[in-house]
């Protein structure tokens, strides 16, 4: 299963989200936070500008270096923009540089976005989380497990001891496939039979003709189930995924460029996507993806795909990261309850299978790192690596774009790039997160 996971790991995200409310900070947090206004200074948020320096450098670094055209960073704190970076080039081609309102492939950073929608349907009575997936998705009834696998890729199949459940299908620990490889015959079954490929109603029927990897509950896997969640969401609230999403949480956080494509209108401020050449170990513009030419993202797709279909600017994320970092709210609207947030943010793996899978090649599980409903959550950081705070949400993108919510430092981060496949060196999203909380000389603040 190592190999599987690393192939996860590609769209995965490169993170590893790692999260106490003292007294104090939660007594400074009971006022809604500005809408990520500029903060007067970083040392008014506890920061050292000087050692926060050590962040741009490292990110200018990487652009002087060749390893990305251009990104961006966003560093908030309290609802305040501590800093707001852009380095590099938005298009090598035209030479135009990054700006504040490029627009990004957010790719698998869509999902803890439809995880919200899910827990919205949730807080509306419409489902529970150890109800069977088959009560929304009568399609999955008479699914199949993998018992084993022989020398030759020849599965032997038994039936589910149980349908997997909400808990599991938000979680990654259901048993579905992704179609990121073939390494694993589940895996090559997606990609040859195009699960994602087409319409949301094709995409449930591709993945009922389709083994479970594991049986439910026994195992982690990163898998399309996210997808799979954007049609129970469209099943639920009567709308697409687009629709709903649009009415029931872009529009009401002012995300005025988060969409599941470009209009005409904007098409100017979508950033290419970049991929690193082996040969002459530069980067060139990507044509493909998983096998597939790489999509335009400047007309509607065929599915709004609710694992990775989304494009949007930094601010844009940052207004989503800050409201899961005010437990539901954001400029006096409120998405979710403290309650649902919290639980989204709540290991949802089972000890035996948080020390029996490897997770990703990003971002390896244990005792200390887990997974929650539909983020990566942190629950020892300092076992597990990170200087960041106890019960850190975060997840990232194919295209390495990357962020992580800090309840206890009352911390958010965005970071955006274009490239596919892995950043040429460190990783990013980690190395920001040393970077940052290097600087955080004064948490008390």
């Amino acid at each position: 299963m190592l190999s599987c996971h690393r192939l996860a790991a590609a769209t995965a995200a490169f993170a590893l989200a790692f999260a106490p409310a003292t007294a104090t900070l939660a007594q400074a947090r009971k006022a809604p936070a500005a809408a990520l206004a500029p903060a007067a200074s970083p040392e008014a948020l506890g920061f050292d500008s000087q050692r926060l320096a050590k962040l741009d450098a490292y990110m200018a670094k990487v652009v002087a270096d060749g390893r990305v055209a251009g990104m961006t960073t966003l560093l908030a704190r309290h609802g305040k923009v501590v800093s707001f970076r852009t380095h590099g080039k938005k298009s090598l081609a035209t030479g135009e540089p990054m700006s504040r309102d490029t627009i990004f492939r957010i790719y698998s950073m869509t999902k803890p976005i439809t995880g919200v929608g899910m827990m919205i349907l949730f807080e509306e009575g419409k489902w529970r989380l150890d109800d069977p997936v088959t009560k929304y998705v009568p399609e999955f009834k008479n699914l199949k497990v993998v018992k084993s696998i022989d020398a030759n890729g020849v599965m032997t199949l038994e039936d589910m001891k149980r349908p997997p459940t909400m808990r599991e299908v938000m979680s990654h620990t259901a048993g579905f496939g992704y179609g990121l490889g073939d390494e694993h015959p589940v895996d090559k079954l997606y990609r040859e039979k195009g699960v994602l490929g087409g319409t949301m109603q094709e995409m449930i029927q591709r993945t009922a003709e389709i083994p479970l990897m594991y049986q439910p509950g026994t195992s982690w896997y990163y898998s399309s189930a996210v997808d799979i969640q954007g049609y129970i969401i469209e099943k639920l609230s009567g709308q697409s995924l687009g629709q709903f999403l649009e009415q029931r949480l872009f529009r009401p956080l002012k995300m005025v460029d988060t969409a599941f494509y470009v209009p005409p209108a904007k098409a100017s401020r979508l950033a290419p996507v970049y991929v690193g050449n082996k040969d002459t170990g530069k980067i060139e513009e990507a044509k493909r993806l998983f096998g597939s030419d790489l999509p335009t993202y400047l007309e509607p797709p065929r599915m709004e795909s609710g694992g990775g279909g989304l494009v949007g600017t930094t601010m844009d994320y940052a207004r989503f990261a800050q409201m899961i970092a005010n437990k539901g709210e954001l400029d006096g609207v409120r998405i979710l309850s403290p309650a649902s947030v919290e639980m989204m943010g709540a290991n949802m793996i089972p000890k035996d299978v948080l020390v029996n899978s490897n997770g990703t090649t990003a971002a390896r599980f244990n005792e200390a790192v887990g997974f929650g409903l539909d983020f990566m959550v942190v629950n020892e950081p300092r076992v597990a690596g990170s200087l960041e705070g106890k019960g850190s949400m975060s997840w990232g993108g194919a295209a390495g774009t990357w962020f992580w919510v800090d309840p206890t430092n009352d911390i958010v981060f965005v970071g955006m790039i274009q490239r596919l496949g892995g950043t040429g060196g460190d990783n990013l999203g980690a190395a920001a997160r040393t970077l940052t909380y290097q600087a955080l000389t004064h948490p008390e603040r």
